[in-house]
């Protein structure tokens, strides 16, 4: 009989007990997922700005009850973040500026400010 979950076999194949969490309809299919998930003893951080619903009161109230369950709570630019961990690891920082260059707002203008003054004209 197939697995009824491939999702759920493919996270337990990993091996590794952190998700990062994001996508529509944070009321259903976001909190189910990351409830269980918290229930089955994974660590869930959520990326609330990268999640959606039909009114943000209902994203809200869907975001604080997972966080009162025991997600954390996060922001796609923190995420990025810290998977760059610092500016410094050369293999992904081309990619991980570029993003943060046109998505980050007023973070993104001063990154790209800065990177401009570092370059020889």
């Amino acid at each position: 009989m197939a697995e009824a979950w491939p999702a759920k076999a493919a996270i337990e194949a990993t091996g590794r007990g952190k998700l990062i969490v994001s996508g529509m309809l944070t009321e259903a299919c976001i909190s189910f997922a990351v409830l269980s998930a918290l229930e089955a003893g994974y660590e869930c951080y959520v990326v609330g700005d990268a999640c959606g619903g039909p009114t943000v009161a209902g994203r809200d109230l869907a975001l604080q009850r997972m966080a009162s369950n025991g997600a954390q709570l996060s922001s796609w630019l923190q995420v990025l973040l810290e998977l760059q961990r610092d500016w410094t690891r050369h293999d992904t920082y081309d990619a991980a500026r570029a993003v943060v260059e046109k998505n980050g707002g007023g973070y993104g203008v001063g990154l790209r400010y800065a990177r401009q003054m570092q370059t020889p004209q």
